[in-house]
């Protein structure tokens, strides 16, 4: 077997294992902004005067926490179908 076709299928087999552990990522923000929304709706829920300040600073952190989920996607993407280390292998 040629070298390089075997160098080829290791990086393309280790990019699709980071490229799902990279996705595995995104299970951390969903649990986060759910946790968020619900203690936000109890705070609310005690004190509904200050509604506008909970509700803003929740979405805050809300977008604060989905930026790592976006970011885990673009790196998935990158190593799937824009993966740099394929073009250093010779041949």
């Amino acid at each position: 077997m040629d070298i390089t076709l075997i160098t080829r299928a290791i990086v393309l087999g280790a990019s699709a294992i980071g490229a799902g552990i990279a996705m595995i990522a995104g299970i951390g923000p969903g649990i986060g902004q759910g946790i968020a929304v619900s203690r936000a709706l109890e705070a609310i829920g005690r004190q509904p005067e200050c509604k506008g300040d909970v509700t803003t600073t929740m979405l805050l952190g809300c977008a604060v926490a989905e930026s790592t989920g976006i970011y885990s996607l673009v790196i998935a993407l990158i190593l799937i179908y824009a993966n740099p280390l394929v073009n250093l292998i010779a041949g």
